[in-house]
């Protein structure tokens, strides 16, 4: 007799090299239609993430040797204490802040050049532009969300910042494609290709699908190095923070470092050909 019991493949955390911040979840000032998050259509949420969690987080993963830390979420930036957030964080490790750019301009460019300057570590920006044309950018985004993109960027080449720019691959591109595009674009807004990383993510769409094939383990996964903590506890991954079927457990001092490939995100991130979140640091050698 044949088992018809499906059981998911589980991965096991080799190290916690990446430690994500999510500032909060439902806040951010744009609505884009490729967002794996589900935004509240009416009434904005104060979940902001208390300072004293991070704290405490940083505190139970002391001997961790954390490579960067992610201030993620909806839109980081938006958070009340951000610039505090940023200070602590950075007198730990290098910071990267995953944001649309919207909040960027020159005179704030060169306010976090000096919070940097304060720390013997880096602040890296993932700034989200999801296509090299303007006009379908902004279908998936919204109206004006390419230049404010373009235009953070610009502004943090100009004080000397690391800048990777985040796609998600709406629209299905070829990664020549994507390349060949940007550096059109980047000349016209007389930005350096050279000095610009370009991450490609696939889609995740959260229409409803026909059931996903088993998903593999692979050395791809964020939940390998990776693990998100958010103002209700501990998850795997962005992905998957404050879905109960990511929850690792209530904070860092005791968590679950094993996670089981069982959902939607793990079938998105199973089709990567690198971790969609975190970054790979030799391309910063």
């Amino acid at each position: 007799m044949t088992s018809s019991i499906y059981q998911s493949d589980i991965v096991e955390m080799k190290e916690l090299d990446n430690l994500f911040i999510e500032l909060t979840s439902k806040n951010c000032n744009q609505r884009c239609k490729n967002c794996y998050i589900d935004f509240p259509l009416y009434k904005k949420q104060a979940d902001f993430i208390d300072i004293d969690i991070i704290k405490q987080a940083l505190e139970d993963t002391i001997d961790e040797k954390i490579k960067c830390i992610y201030l993620s979420g909806a839109e980081p930036m938006t958070h009340p204490d951000f610039n505090s957030i940023l200070r602590l964080c950075l007198k730990r490790t290098d910071v990267c802040i995953c944001t649309n750019g919207s909040f960027i301009n020159e005179k704030k460019a060169r306010f976090l050049k000096k919070v940097e300057g304060e720390s013997s570590n880096t602040i890296i920006f993932k700034i989200s532009i999801d296509h090299y044309d303007e006009v379908k950018n902004d279908d998936v985004r919204y109206r004006g969300a390419y230049r404010h993109g373009m235009f953070a960027i610009r502004h943090l080449l100009k004080y000397n910042f690391s800048v990777i720019l985040s796609l998600t691959n709406y629209y299905n591109l070829s990664k020549e494609e994507i390349f060949s595009g940007f550096k059109s674009s980047f000349k016209r807004y007389d930005i350096n290709s050279d000095s610009i990383l370009i991450q490609i993510s696939p889609f995740h769409n959260k229409l409803p699908k026909p059931e996903e094939p088993k998903i593999e383990s692979s050395e791809c996964f964020d939940c390998i190095n990776s693990r998100v903590i958010s103002s209700s506890g501990v998850y795997t991954c962005p992905f998957l923070a404050n879905d109960f079927r990511g929850r690792c457990g209530g904070s860092f001092a005791d968590y679950n470092k094993k996670c089981s490939l069982e959902t939607e995100y793990c079938a998105t991130c199973a089709k990567s050909p690198s971790p969609i979140f975190s970054l790979d640091f030799s391309l910063f050698q």
